[in-house]
């Protein structure tokens, strides 16, 4: 199995002395220069069990019985027009007989949209009731269309001036390093975990396990990304389409003939 390889190496926190409100007991505070500011995500395929093939024998079982495993022995291009079909007509179910676990890395906002999708999908994620959350921070570079135009229903997004990058940089960070630093005060004090990680905000980064099927992974994508093959319109939030794209390309190897029939019928999930 491949081991995560995390992003950016994270700087250890340094301390310094700063005194309670009883005058007496040194409360360590997190100084800024311990943060770090990450503008990507990560995804890792630490598991699967996903082929072609695993779509053909769950197809061909409603004409062929037990015989069907057989297309686990043979080359699944010669059934390439099968897959096809399934996907155009929307024959669903022979899609979810695969499996696959991915390990993500993303700002806990990214996370929130994620887990609406729930059909066809498991998540475990990093826990701030257990463990003491990291100092690692979302903060969007220079790609990142910034200004939103139109009204709602149909609106784009635009570039930024110069002076609005800086301002959203230079915001986000002293919003991180002020909400960091109440968050370390109140754990020295103290306070439970689950009590102070109420002073974080949605731009943390967090990490989870995501475990879907192809059929559910197609239904994700048909939402969370834009493609200029796709028959539907979709406007996801810039962040979760990253996440989706690296995901996209992980299942595209994996199984290639359905993942063109996916986008030969205009993305839309069976």
């Amino acid at each position: 199995m491949p081991r995560y390889r995390p992003g950016p190496r994270r700087v250890p926190r340094k301390v310094v002395a700063n005194h309670s409100s009883d005058g007496r007991t040194p409360t360590p505070v997190t100084t800024p220069e311990s943060l770090t500011f990450r503008s990507d995500v990560t995804v890792e395929l630490v598991k699967s069990s996903a082929s072609d093939a695993d779509v053909l024998f769950a197809a061909r079982v409603s004409t062929a019985g037990e015989q069907s495993l057989d297309e686990l022995k043979k080359d699944p291009e010669r059934s390439k027009g099968l897959i096809n079909f399934l996907m155009r007509d929307r024959h669903g179910s022979p899609f979810e007989h695969n499996s696959m676990t991915f390990f993500i890395s993303a700002p806990i906002f990214v996370f929130r949209e994620f887990m609406r999708h729930r059909a066809g999908w498991s998540y475990n994620e990093e826990s701030g009731r257990y463990r003491e959350l990291e100092s690692v921070f979302y903060v969007p570079d220079a790609s990142r269309k910034l200004v939103q135009e139109g009204r709602p229903g149909k609106y784009v997004f635009v570039e930024g001036t110069p002076a609005q990058q800086e301002a959203v940089s230079s915001t986000l960070r002293e919003s991180y390093e002020q909400a960091y630093a109440a968050y370390q005060k109140m754990l020295a004090e103290g306070i439970a975990r689950e009590v102070a990680r109420a002073a974080l905000p949605v731009g943390l980064y967090s990490s989870m396990y995501a475990t879907c099927n192809a059929r559910s992974l197609m239904h994700f994508l048909g939402l969370r990304t834009q493609h200029e093959l796709a028959k539907v319109p979709s406007f996801p939030q810039r962040e979760i389409e990253m996440v989706g794209e690296k995901m996209e390309a992980e299942w595209a190897k994996l199984m290639p003939l359905t993942y063109a029939a996916f986008n030969a019928n205009g993305r839309v999930a069976p």
